[in-house]
């Protein structure tokens, strides 16, 4: 009777058996590509950020992550691939922002990968009043791909690549000169404090974020089930836009929400592209490619936005006011070379042409101008940064030229 039992358990067992072989050997070939030990498959640590994760009761911010990112996350990982870069550093970007393009920290790194001002104009990023590329999410993976390869030239090891991205290849060096040695399991030893706190747990998380993403069975055996066809099944495309284009337009050609296309283009600071280029990459899913093809064609400006002439007592400055538009904008849209007007000159407002104005008292607004700080207008109008934060729905300090912030105390 046993014996009956123990054969009819044998299946169970060796199914058991099989898929914890299988996943064991995805595990180390994950490890093998940051050229990771295969014992670090123990590491206390790491472990314990991987349960929390696969904890579905604890955390479902990594299962939003992914869910939020099915459109993009091929494009991703063909870029790494194609620079070379493993693929799994696709969860390098989910460490650094949980795959937001909005991500903004204190000190002013932005975007999927976090760059810093300086970092990302170094490798080819534009940084103005119409864009900032490093919250665009194929120009960013680009330029994070060619700094993972330079930081890999320079340190001969992926996990090397990583921490270096993270506290600096100078730190990283001096490091790796005080522990007389890049092994990992030295660099991360607690006691010693080669590399900063932060680091340690750095490349613990992005490894763990690798093996829940990559965990098959579990996905299966959960409501995410569907992440593991979704992220196959969609991508976006780039298509070319001619100077100042709305994207409230390209949305209703194509029947795309415009909430959906800005998620897409996150990089455009405004709802048109930048007026300075012939053509300018503007994503949207691959789904609507073919259509946008058969329905777009090109509209004069002035055909798209409002078209102000000028009147007496009109100066750049009022008329900004007037639509919530920085002067800047109206100068660089009209091809103004100085700020003086003529009277009846035609000049094209970037609004909805259709947009009916609201008329609002503009001594209750401040245009924000060049070098200005929410300090300064606050001690200018003698209302607290507190309040000018809550009426304007401010998450932080950051304001940018051009915007119209509400001053009323």
């Amino acid at each position: 009777m046993i014996r009956y039992f123990l054969l009819l358990l044998l299946p169970i067992f060796l199914s058991a058996s099989l898929t914890f072989s299988v996943n064991h050997n995805k595990e180390v070939a994950l490890l093998e590509s940051f050229d990771i030990e295969p014992s670090f498959i123990y590491d206390p640590i790491m472990n314990k950020m991987r349960n929390k994760k696969t904890s579905i009761h604890k955390d479902k911010h990594f299962f939003k992550a992914m869910d939020d990112a099915y459109t993009f996350i091929p494009a991703i990982k063909r870029i790494l691939t194609e620079h070379n870069v493993p693929a799994e550093f696709l969860y390098l970007a989910m460490a650094e922002s949980n795959f937001s393009t909005r991500a903004y920290s204190k000190k002013r790194a932005s975007g999927l990968w976090q760059f810093m001002p300086k970092t990302g104009k170094r490798y080819g990023l534009k940084i103005d009043e119409y864009v900032d590329e490093r919250r665009d999410l194929i120009k960013s993976t680009e330029a994070a791909a060619k700094y993972l390869t330079h930081l890999h030239k320079r340190f001969g090891k992926w996990y090397l690549a990583a921490i270096a991205y993270n506290c600096g290849g100078g730190r990283l060096s001096k490091a790796i000169k005080r522990a007389k040695s890049d092994e990992l399991s030295i660099l991360l030893n607690p006691r010693k404090k080669y590399i900063p706190r932060e680091s340690r747990f750095y490349i613990r998380k992005i490894i763990a974020l690798a093996m829940v993403g990559q965990d098959e069975e579990f996905l299966m055996n959960s409501e995410y089930e569907h992440l593991l066809n979704r992220a196959n099944a969609y991508s976006i495309s780039t298509i070319k836009l001619p100077s100042g284009e709305s994207l409230r337009r390209v949305s209703k050609i194509v029947g795309i929400p415009l909430s959906e296309l800005k998620k897409l283009n996150r990089h455009l600071k405004y709802d048109f592209v930048p007026p300075y280029s012939k053509t300018y990459d503007v994503y949207i899913p691959y789904v609507k490619l073919s259509e946008f093809k058969k329905k777009y064609h090109p509209e004069p400006i002035q055909n798209i936005y409002k078209i102000h002439v000028v009147r007496s007592g009109d100066n750049l400055s009022t008329i900004g006011r007037r639509y919530g538009v920085s002067y800047r904008v109206i100068m660089d849209f009209n091809k103004l070379k100085h700020s003086r007007l003529r009277l009846k000159q035609k000049l094209i407002i970037p609004i909805d042409s259709r947009k009916k104005l609201k008329r609002v008292n503009t001594r209750h607004y401040y245009m924000v101008k060049k070098g200005d700080t929410l300090e300064s207008i606050s001690k200018a109008y003698r209302v607290s940064i507190a309040s000018l934060k809550n009426q304007n729905h401010l998450k932080s300090s950051l304001i940018r030229v051009g915007d119209r912030l509400k001053v009323n105390e």
